[in-house]
């Protein structure tokens, strides 16, 4: 059994803003050799997500519309009173998840054809990262 581990870093030009990373994944399963295994990718951040569906621009603007319908900017968060102003983002990593762990088959992610992996900010505009783990042989 092998494993590798790559961060993937971000400081995003909107507090809140989804980035495709799926290619960026495919290239450290090449990278890292494994023929048959699992890839994690975790968002290190709690405020971000990392989630698997469809590279459609109109699919981010509802996803971005649905968490905001959810977890909306408040300033009466409970949260708030630490000093923070980023209730909201805490709640909308909760509804997106923070982490995927995606198959590999014969070396390459084994996925649905339309699924893709994106990185989703809620609170950006200050460096980030996210772990690549990939086990397996």
């Amino acid at each position: 059994m092998k494993s590798f581990t790559e961060y993937l870093w971000f400081n995003t030009k909107k507090r809140k803003e989804i980035i495709p990373i799926h290619e960026k994944v495919e290239e450290l399963v090449q990278k890292s050799g494994i023929k048959e295994g699992f890839c994690l990718v975790s968002a290190m951040h709690i405020t971000a997500s990392v989630y698997v569906n469809d590279q459609e621009s109109g699919l981010y603007e509802d996803i971005m519309q649905w968490v905001e319908k959810v977890a909306p900017e408040n300033p009466n968060y409970k949260h708030h009173g630490t000093g923070e102003d980023n209730g909201d983002a805490h709640l909308k990593r909760l509804l997106m998840g923070h982490q995927a762990i995606l198959p590999i088959t014969k070396g390459e992610l084994d996925l649905g054809p339309w699924e893709r992996v994106f990185y989703a900010e809620f609170d950006g505009q200050r460096k980030k990262r996210v772990i690549v783990k990939i086990i397996g042989e």
